[in-house]
């Protein structure tokens, strides 16, 4: 989980754009003013690609939140995200 926060703190808040499997996504993170739950959705390009989550940091713990898509398949695409 260490690698998914440090991938998540690297992406600007608001919209950014990546690459994941080769494919142009449009990346948009906001986080609460507390700054301990954080929303991140990202839309393929020209395609029909999504990823949508709630990330919770609290106590020490994080707790990661998918929206309708398995946890594996958010953390495939942050990990494998390539940003410029």
């Amino acid at each position: 989980m260490d690698d998914f926060l440090a991938r998540l703190d690297a992406l600007p808040q608001g919209y950014s754009e990546g690459l994941y499997e080769g494919r142009r996504y449009g990346i948009t993170l906001s986080a609460s003013a507390d700054g301990r739950r954080r929303w991140l959705y990202a839309e393929e390009l020209g395609g029909t690609g999504r990823v949508s989550c709630n990330v919770y940091l609290a106590g020490g713990r994080v707790l990661l939140k998918p929206c309708e898509m398995p946890e594996e398949r958010v953390t495939d695409f942050l990990l494998r995200l390539r940003t410029p």
